[in-house]
């Protein structure tokens, strides 16, 4: 049986195979990405083999700075940590526009059964975990790697430059370190090339393979992480009375901090969110400790609402706290991420390139989303448009789909031409005056 993924490279091929090389019309950049399209494949494949954390990304940052120095760009090692910025320039003058992929995984031990699936572990907080690509990010760094190769072979057609962006830790830089996004800003990756625009992309579990999907203006949620410790009084777990028990605290504050969205929130103006990721607390079953600390998340889409959902959380926290006759302290870590604001007119723009990339009926526009993303700093210093490409495999119910993050992430590989021609032809249509 033919895989999607043979149906759709076999159809490309089919379409270009009287086009030269040198029309950067759809038809030739289609036929392009079919023949970039299994060294994609391999390199995604090999990068979710082999996922590095945060501000670690050493061995996929090697691989990609060996890949672009090959290519004869200009390239650009240790930025922000580990990332690699490269430029690209073409044989007539033009426009700068900025590509971006995200490198990092995360701490989750792989659950799927794919045999290039993750067995790395390493030491995160203190704790051996596993270590798995469950965002999609392989997946954003392979594709990236393939739109080099293929602006590459077209550079004598192309005016401006195209400025690639390889991101280490997205997913927040460990405890203590700066990284990300605003580090790599701080360090000046717009400083000698600034770009007019930037474009971006995520693989997104829950939209069918092959879809775009889009929003402008506001698209996604600003994230805030926070910190809670709860201290009580320690003592014999048989005789509670004698102590103050901040496990008990806990739990009230967990379900209580649900009500500042549920009840004390205007919904009908934006969505927000207030979760709890994870709880620590005690050494045996017969103790109740002294402090449990509590990590978590608040997402919001407006500045006035983050203020007020800052203040009833800190307020919420303490008051169910002494109720108790515990205290409880509250703090926001590391960096907080901006809303991530699609440009409207650029959005416009690009809606009709898409819509020839994704094809009939493929590209949507969808709301507002909770999930946050980094790259909303490249989108506050220039005009930026991030967009969706669905991985969800074909049959399977959307109400059984793993989402992001989770260990059972998975990806149908059908859609990675699919990203590799979206930024191919955004960029070919923008710098050559086609949007």
């Amino acid at each position: 049986m033919r895989t999607l993924l043979t149906t759709i490279v076999a159809g490309l091929c089919a379409a270009a195979s009287a086009v030269s090389v040198a029309d950067t019309g759809d038809t030739a950049i289609a036929a392009l990405v079919v023949k970039e399209t299994p060294r994609v494949v391999a390199w995604r494949r090999d990068f979710h083999a082999h996922p590095e954390l945060s501000n670690h990304e050493v061995r996929t940052s090697g691989i990609v700075a060996e890949h672009l120095r090959r290519l004869g760009l200009k390239v650009q090692t240790g930025v922000a940590k580990t990332g690699v910025v490269a430029v690209l320039e073409g044989g007539r003058p033009g426009p700068t526009i900025a590509l971006r992929a995200d490198m990092d995984a995360l701490p989750v031990v792989e659950q799927t059964d794919v045999p290039f699936r993750s067995t790395v572990t390493t030491t995160y907080r203190g704790e051996t975990v596993g270590v798995m690509h469950a965002c999609g990010h392989d997946a954003h760094t392979a594709m990236l790697m393939g739109v080099a190769e293929i602006l590459a072979g077209l550079r004598a057609e192309l005016p401006g430059k195209v400025l690639f962006i390889f991101q280490p830790a997205e997913e927040g830089p460990p405890e203590g370190e700066e990284g990300g996004a605003p580090l790599m800003l701080k360090e000046g990756v717009f400083a000698t090339d600034k770009p007019e625009v930037v474009f971006g992309l995520h693989m997104w579990a829950t939209k069918p393979v092959g879809e775009i999907g889009y929003r402008p203006g506001a698209f996604m949620a600003g994230s805030d992480g926070f910190r809670l410790v709860v201290t009580g009084r320690q003592t014999h777990g048989a005789r509670p009375w004698m102590g103050v028990d901040p496990i008990v605290a806990s739990a009230q504050i967990i379900t209580a901090l649900q009500t500042v969205v549920s009840r004390q929130i205007d919904l009908t103006q934006n969505p927000a969110i207030v979760t709890v990721g994870t709880v620590r607390g005690g050494v045996r079953g017969n103790i109740i400790p002294d402090t449990v600390e509590m990590l978590g998340t608040i997402r919001t889409f407006d500045p006035e609402q983050r203020k007020d959902i800052l203040a009833r959380v800190e307020r919420t926290v303490s008051h169910v706290a002494a109720s108790s006759g515990a205290s409880a302290k509250f703090e926001l870590t590391g960096r907080p991420n901006p809303v991530t604001w699609n440009d409207p007119a650029l959005t416009k723009r690009a809606l009709p390139t898409l819509a020839r990339v994704a094809g009939a009926g493929k590209l949507k526009e969808i709301g507002l989303q909770t999930p946050s993303e980094d790259f909303s700093f490249f989108a506050r210093e220039v005009p930026s448009l991030f967009f969706f490409v669905g991985v969800a495999k074909p049959g399977v119910p959307m109400a059984s789909v793993a989402e992001n993050h989770s260990p059972l992430f998975y990806i149908d590989e059908s859609a990675l031409p699919v990203g590799v021609r979206a930024l191919t032809q955004l960029t070919v249509d923008y710098l050559t005056g086609k949007m």
